[in-house]
């Protein structure tokens, strides 16, 4: 049996409202979307205790209910990496733009878990398991991500010290961070968080431009192997390890 309320905090620290009903219950781990059309057609489902009906937006502090006898209708979850090439957008493209769903070859159950803008590059993790969301991206988890940085002049010890301290960006300051330099022009960052933009203001903050930027990794994951707009399914003994280091158990 579903439990009666959906809308938990660990669901809403990561979705974005307003929301499809459909799409609600996709990320928040209980069907796909196909899955939650059939109940919803079924009236197995309810938003503040009126029937749900197809299309309908959920807004965050609504509460979203199943019936009692709405059956579990998991599908089969998959986990890929995916090498997102520059141009390629994360979610929701506009006219002439490519998804990374569509350049994966991915059916549209698929969706990243985190994103990258339009001009950066890398590793993205592309899943079905709604589940996995919030338990991966929200910084309280520590999650490691690394990205390799390109900057428009050569960059100050003093800026470094002060990226891997935390830098304010528009009122927010930034969790510390790890920093290496490379060269003059290039760092590496590895960090726990994933605000908007975040390298790209953290940078800017100390007066810099990023030329380009590409993400490496995602804790134990890699791009290693994989060329530009490549997807692979995880190893099973990668979906173990993620699985393992995220607190959930492997299915």
């Amino acid at each position: 049996m579903y439990p009666n309320n959906t809308n938990n905090t660990n669901s809403s620290a990561t979705i974005e409202y307003p929301v499809r009903i459909n799409r609600y219950l996709y990320l928040t781990g209980l069907c796909s979307r196909r899955a939650a059309d059939k109940l919803i057609d079924k009236g197995e489902v309810r938003i503040n205790d009126k029937l749900a009906v197809l299309g309908q937006k959920v807004q965050e502090g609504d509460t979203v209910t199943l019936g009692k006898d709405a059956k579990a209708m998991p599908g089969t979850y998959k986990y890929y990496l995916y090498n997102k090439p520059v141009g390629v957008v994360s979610h929701n493209p506009q006219l002439g733009e490519k998804s990374a769903t569509v350049d994966a070859r991915l059916a549209k159950e698929f969706a990243p878990v985190g994103r990258l803008d339009k001009a950066s590059e890398g590793l993205m993790l592309l899943t079905n398991d709604g589940r996995i969301v919030n338990k991966l991206l929200h910084p309280d988890f520590a999650h490691e991500r690394e990205y390799q940085v390109k900057l428009d002049k050569p960059i100050k010890n003093h800026d470094i010290k002060l990226l891997s301290q935390g830098v304010d960006i528009e009122g927010y300051r930034t969790l510390p961070a790890e920093v290496t330099k490379i060269t003059d022009y290039e760092i590496v960052l590895i960090l726990t968080e994933g605000k908007k933009h975040q390298i790209r203001r953290m940078c800017a903050a100390l007066g810099y431009q990023v030329m380009s930027l590409k993400r490496i990794s995602i804790m134990h994951l890699t791009l290693e192997g994989l060329s530009d707009s490549q997807a692979r399914e995880l190893t099973q003994s990668e979906k173990d390890k993620l699985f393992k280091k995220i607190g959930m158990v492997s299915c």
